[in-house]
């Protein structure tokens, strides 16, 4: 596999401050793209910048307000003149039981995991298109799209949504040549997930659910999101992979361990 499949493009990748968001930017710019880095953290953008240099442009912007977003993807153009990729990672949750929950934490949740997916593509999409070269986008969702989480009853549905959103969207935008598709982590070893990490009864459990026995780090779902955006998937479109170490398919507890 070549280890340039980026040399001369462009790249917006949403939460790009910390976790996926950061891999994702760092693997682009080891493959040759420049990447515009959109996040709130204007302190996590600047420490990045430090880190991997020129190639890395932050743009600090609030991914569910349409200016802000509008502006930080137009960087892409102004800087480069171009926007060959985009990877929407930006996401994050306040959780609590239906019976209990605010409206305002079911809105900050479901505007941060949905409709900044929304409004990220519609503005990456239009500069793909005006600018006649295709291009591919990857959402981030996650396995809660596909499975239920006890208080979480916000993020999973702006994560299905998200699933259900990339699919009209690459149905949508074939015509100009622009593939959408959507990436489901599992368990990822990230700040938002670190008190999990950090509590270890909690973490166990966990553990015990997937297969593979580890979360995954952040360059392992990175990865597949590079691969997805890159020639090397130019047929596929429309469609989602999970990256969770089979903890789809583990569901039940492991009963042999109650066997002696």
């Amino acid at each position: 596999m070549s280890t340039a499949r980026f040399a001369g493009k462009t790249a917006v990748v949403t939460g790009a401050a910390s976790g996926i968001g950061a891999a994702i930017a760092t693997a682009l710019i080891a493959e040759g793209a420049n990447v515009v880095a959109l996040d709130i953290d204007e302190a996590g953008l600047q420490k990045k910048a430090a880190e991997l240099g020129d190639a890395f442009v932050p743009a600090v912007a609030d991914v569910t307000v349409e200016a802000q977003i509008e502006a930080g993807i137009a960087t892409a153009a102004e800087r480069f003149g171009r926007l060959d990729a985009a990877f929407n990672v930006a996401g994050g949750s306040r959780i609590g039981a239906i019976t209990d929950l605010a409206e305002s934490d079911w809105d900050f949740t479901v505007d941060l995991v949905q409709k900044s997916v929304f409004l990220c593509t519609k503005h990456e999409a239009r500069l793909m298109r005006d600018a006649g070269n295709g291009g591919a986008i990857v959402n981030i969702s996650s396995l809660d799209g596909r499975i239920p989480m006890p208080a979480g009853s916000a993020y999973a549905t702006g994560k299905a949504g998200v699933v259900m959103f990339s699919k009209n969207a690459a149905l949508e935008l074939a015509q100009y040549r622009i593939r959408v598709n959507a990436v489901l982590p599992g368990l990822v070893d990230t700040p938002l997930v670190a008190p999990i990490m950090g509590y270890k009864p909690a973490k166990q459990m966990f553990l015990e659910r997937i297969p593979l026995g580890a979360a995954a780090t952040p360059e392992q779902v990175a990865a597949p999101c590079l691969f997805l955006a890159s020639a090397d998937a130019s047929y596929i479109t429309g469609t989602e992979l999970v990256v969770d170490g089979g903890w789809e398919v583990s569901n039940f507890p492991n009963l042999a361990k109650l066997a002696g």
